[in-house]
């Protein structure tokens, strides 16, 4: 008995061998890689090489120096969140409930996007935005925009290019949530002299919190991260701290500044993610 006992137990850790594996090469390695990166000597160069110093002023140099693209990032990646989630519950809800016999349709359609390139369809938006496009061309006329004003090089024009890459990640873990929930409760509030808003505050809302607190950490996690909408649709002045990453390993060479400002926007991150869960109160997640 004991043998057979002793053999599950093997099992199970011949089972999880893989993904251990796959971890530690494409995690951990790198995770520490990174981690070590950050600590180099500032002094240091790609030609001359670098030192382990644990230097972590480069924190400090670095916050000092990228606070703009650290607070811009946060900031785009929030307001992108929150338009996604407005926009992707009413689809969602829509999907869930209205659509009957087209709800594979509409969930096909939904996630049609991801079969052609972010790349792709991130530049389709530049060419959506130019300035003698169809909408400037519009807004101008309605007198909502000067007649030399523009949407592309804007901060609108990021924002909408993360709201578009990202709403699919709303709106799924949305619909999974919602459409999980019992039409039968919401009857129930209307006959209990709910009117529709308060019915929905009472009941479908809360009842959605899971699929809220996943697509909300879905979409602002990478939009935060993001760097190819600021490059393609903003100008200098939009740029997220993405693309001072970018900018730092690719152009600049400064391996420490660049690894301190990932860590500085992971820590940032995984803080704020943590604080919301708690703050939820949803404990699906926790």
């Amino acid at each position: 008995m004991s043998e057979t006992v002793r053999r599950k137990g093997r099992t199970g850790y011949l089972l999880l061998l893989p993904g251990v594996v796959w971890l530690s090469l494409f995690f951990v390695i790198p995770f520490y890689s990174l981690v070590a990166t950050s600590l180099y000597n500032a002094d240091g160069s790609v030609f001359r090489g670098y030192e382990m110093s644990w230097a972590f002023g480069n924190y400090t140099n670095a916050i000092q120096e990228y606070w703009g693209p650290l607070v811009r990032s946060l900031v785009y990646g929030g307001i992108a969140t929150l338009i996604c989630l407005v926009l992707g519950y009413v689809l969602a809800y829509a999907i869930a409930f209205k659509s009957g016999r087209w709800k594979n349709l509409m969930l096909v359609l939904v996630i049609a996007p991801f079969f052609t390139s972010f790349l792709v369809r991130t530049l389709s938006w530049k060419l959506i935005l130019a300035d003698d496009g169809f909408i400037v061309n519009t807004l101008q006329a309605l007198q909502l925009l000067g007649d030399d004003g523009r949407l592309l090089a804007t901060p609108i024009a990021v924002v909408a290019g993360l709201t578009y890459n990202f709403l699919p990640f709303m709106v799924l873990p949305l619909y999974a949530s919602i459409d999980k929930i019992d039409h039968r409760l919401i009857e129930a509030s209307s006959d209990l002299y709910a009117n529709p808003i308060v019915g929905f505050f009472k009941v479908t809302w809360p009842l959605s919190l899971p699929g809220v607190i996943s697509g909300t950490l879905l979409t602002f996690i990478p939009a935060s991260g993001d760097y190819i909408n600021a490059q393609l649709l903003g100008s200098p002045n939009e740029r997220m701290v993405g693309n001072v990453i970018q900018d730092l390993f690719t152009d600049a060479g400064d391996y420490p500044a660049a690894g301190a400002l990932s860590m500085i926007m992971m820590i940032l991150i995984v803080v704020m993610v943590l604080f919301y869960i708690r703050r939820s109160g949803t404990e699906d997640l926790l």
